[in-house]
């Protein structure tokens, strides 16, 4: 039930786990790469522990225990202790993979699959006890649900830090919940030095070299750090409110009503691996000495602290930082207002064509008043896209695991590298371009990459690149994937199309109808058929899928150099600005991003090439004209160029060509309608609209309607008149 709270819950902890696990491989990626910044481990860390401690609210021990595991080792590596290696970053990798594959299957609420963690859990503990006793613990001990070590990490340099006292009990199911008493005094010791004064004795048994801690006690700490409360109650922000957490800055209350008298404490006994030191808040603030590592821990080297990301206390009067606020609204509510919006954006429309035809005056007030109805209307068409604008870095940091996991299954080493992806681009899309940039990752290293041998005798390195980018062009988002592989053999494509009956055997193709052979359906030149490729199905599904968002797919290829599929997708399905035209009588609308210019041809300009195609001579160059009533069946005859409209527009692969349509009849924002969805496919439309008398438009899609759509067969045609006719 939507609205059971329980419910809500669960599904507020995983949508910010996905939060998590976006951070987590995004700042292990820049690890990786070096272009990390300074806070960026910190962040990976906290995404870790985020995890963890939301899943100990509904007791996921499983996906608790490997990210206790997985955090520790974070922890060692934030110390200073562990360096940050090509091959400990390859284990941090694989344990993200192995961390999301948990919290998916915990909310799918599929039984837990030991093997699968095992190996990374004992890997990762591997490293973190190589720089501690060094003793290789057991993989079973590992996963374990037991109470981990008190390992405090050296204070760093005295400075003018506050004094603050904390004063927790534990409840008796916290380390059954992920909330050790031991990692929240190591993240303690990360703020300042710190200072345990009470504590229960029986939970300080020394075992093979460590403290074992047991809660259910009082603990009494002292802290010294230059940061704020919120910095220190942040520490125990998954703890239960049953903890009875106090904070306070110099002195307890308790201890400020006690007399004055001073004796002269007792020491406490000492163990082995931990000091405990009493101390009276009344009197000046001593140095206090650092809590000892673990016993076999290696020393810590001497070096500044890094600074600590929490914030300040502020002085007094001093102005609070601006916090930025985010609520979280579910999607069909912002759904719902796009429809809206639409509605209001055709009975403006309509409001529009009513004024008119009542011939009431531009420069009357219903006029005025309605063009400011219009621009309010823009503004929050705008706003409401805004909000659904989303960066496409979700995605992008799904397919680096892809390709990961097919350079395992295929044995060719590859990596991803990206390029834009805080391009935004509509919600909608982005849920809707995950599986056509699956298929076409998965080909770029199954098909696109040579083996390591092949790659060697080819002078390249062994492992292949393959490149995901995002860009901003012309109103529209281009994706583009491409690799540095062997490039497509075309040979081998036009064997097997003709193998299968797809053309025949004596037909001429240009290298780009070729390439297009790949898209058809059941094509494929795979000769094993594998979990990764070779069944026929992938390359025209992208096709579909792409097609179904309004957008198109191109393909160039270099052999030798490689394969780039580059898709064009539009911002967002919902409204457009477009150039609203009249062919044959018809209404359509050309989008305004493709329109370059319009003009009146004139006879003297228009050309006949081969007796099939017209091209206007304009300012020294050859451009087709493309009869638009013609093209989509709305007329039998040619229009009168000289008695028509022109306009020059720019295909999204840079091919120019003039539209000839009879006339313009006026600049519109209209909203989208799938044609698809609603009646079917229909060639050279892109989608439809509804106009403010109620009727219907087709909108153009530019790309399809140039001829052929085969701009390189197109260009060489008339780069060779052009050299005829000079």
């Amino acid at each position: 039930m939507s609205g059971d709270p329980a419910n809500a819950i669960w599904n507020t902890f995983f949508e910010e786990c996905e939060e998590q696990l976006g951070e987590l491989e995004g700042g292990l990626l820049r690890l990786q790469d070096g272009t990390a910044e300074p806070d960026c481990l910190n962040a990976v860390f906290r995404a870790v522990h985020s995890i963890k401690g939301g899943a100990g609210i509904f007791a996921l021990n499983p996906l608790i225990r490997f990210a206790h595991v997985f955090e520790t080792t974070l922890s060692v590596v934030r110390d200073g202790k562990l360096e940050m290696t090509p091959d400990v970053m390859t284990i941090f990798i694989r344990a993200a993979d192995v961390l999301a594959d948990l919290v998916r299957a915990a909310r799918e609420k599929q039984p837990d699959d030991p093997s699968k963690t095992k190996d990374i859990a004992a890997q990762l503990a591997a490293l973190n006890d190589g720089v501690g006793a060094g003793k290789k613990p057991a993989v079973d001990a590992v996963m374990a649900p037991k109470k981990p070590a008190v390992i405090v990490p050296p204070p760093p340099p005295a400075g003018p830090d506050h004094v603050w006292h904390i004063q927790f009990t534990p409840t008796p199911a916290s380390d059954a919940t992920s909330h050790e008493v031991a990692l929240l005094l190591h993240e303690l010791g990360r703020l300042g030095p710190m200072t345990v004064v009470g504590g229960p004795d029986a939970a300080m048994n020394h075992i093979e070299g460590a403290i074992e801690v047991s809660p259910g006690q009082l603990w009494h700490i002292v802290v010294r750090a230059n940061c704020g409360e919120a910095a220190l109650r942040d520490v125990f922000s998954f703890a239960d409110e049953e903890w009875k957490l106090r904070i306070s800055q110099g002195a307890l209350e308790e201890e400020a009503s006690a007399p004055e008298a001073e004796p002269e404490p007792e020491p406490e006994p000492e163990f082995e691996g931990f000091e405990i030191f009493a101390m009276d808040p009344q009197e000046p603030e001593p140095e206090p000495e650092p809590v000892k590592l673990i016993a076999g821990a290696p020393p810590a080297p001497e070096k500044p602290a890094p600074v600590s990301a929490d914030p300040v206390v502020p002085e007094a009067g001093a102005k609070a930082a601006a916090v930025s606020k985010t609520i979280r609204v579910d999607l069909d509510r912002v759904d719902r207002m796009i429809d809206l919006v639409g509605e209001l954006v055709i009975n403006g429309s309509m409001l529009g064509q009513m004024v008119g035809e009542a011939g009431i005056s531009r420069a009357a007030g219903v006029a005025l008043a309605l063009r400011d109805l219009d621009q309010l209307t823009r503004e929050i068409q705008d706003s409401v896209m805004a909000i659904r604008a989303q960066p496409v870095r979700a995605v992008f940091q799904r397919m680096t695991r892809l390709v990961r996991e097919v350079s395992a299954q295929t044995g060719k080493p590859a990596r991803l590298v990206t390029e834009g992806d805080n391009t935004e681009l509509d919600q909608t899309v982005i849920e809707r371009i995950g599986e056509p940039l699956t298929h076409l990752i998965r080909n770029a290293v199954d098909h696109g990459l040579e083996d390591t041998e092949g790659r060697k005798a080819a002078g390249k390195p062994a492992e292949g690149v393959i490149r995901l980018r995002a860009l901003h062009r012309s109103g529209r988002i281009i994706m583009e994937v491409s690799d540095d592989g062997k490039g497509l053999d075309r040979a081998r494509i036009k064997a097997k199309a003709v193998q299968k009956g797809l053309i025949s055997a004596d037909v001429q193709l240009t290298d780009s109808e070729i390439d297009e052979l790949i898209f058809l359906p059941g094509f494929s030149t795979a000769q094993v058929i594998s979990d990764v490729s070779g069944r026929g199905v992938g390359m025209d599904v992208v096709r579909r899928s792409v097609q179904a968002l309004g957008g198109r797919i191109s393909i160039s290829s270099k052999p030798g150099e490689g394969s780039s599929f580059t898709m064009s997708l539009p911002l967002t399905l919902a409204v457009l600005d477009g150039m609203v035209v009249a062919a044959a009588e018809q209404i359509l609308i050309v989008p305004l991003t493709t329109i370059i210019e319009t003009l009146k041809p004139r006879a003297a300009n228009v050309h006949e090439l081969d007796g099939t195609m017209q091209m206007l001579a304009l300012r020294g160059n050859f451009v087709p004209l493309v009869d638009v009533s013609l093209a989509l069946g709305f007329s039998n005859k040619p229009a009168e160029a000289a008695q028509s409209v022109a306009l020059l527009v720019e295909t999204e692969r840079g091919v120019r060509a003039a539209l000839l349509v009879d006339r313009i009849i006026e600049q519109r924002q209209v909203v989208i309608k799938s044609l698809e969805s609603n009646y079917q496919a229909v060639n050279c439309i892109a989608a439809a609209t509804v106009l403010g008398d109620g009727r219907v438009a087709l909108i153009l899609d530019v790309d399809a309607i140039i001829p052929a759509g085969k701009p390189e067969q197109l260009m060489s045609r008339i780069g060779s008149w052009e050299d005829e006719a000079a």
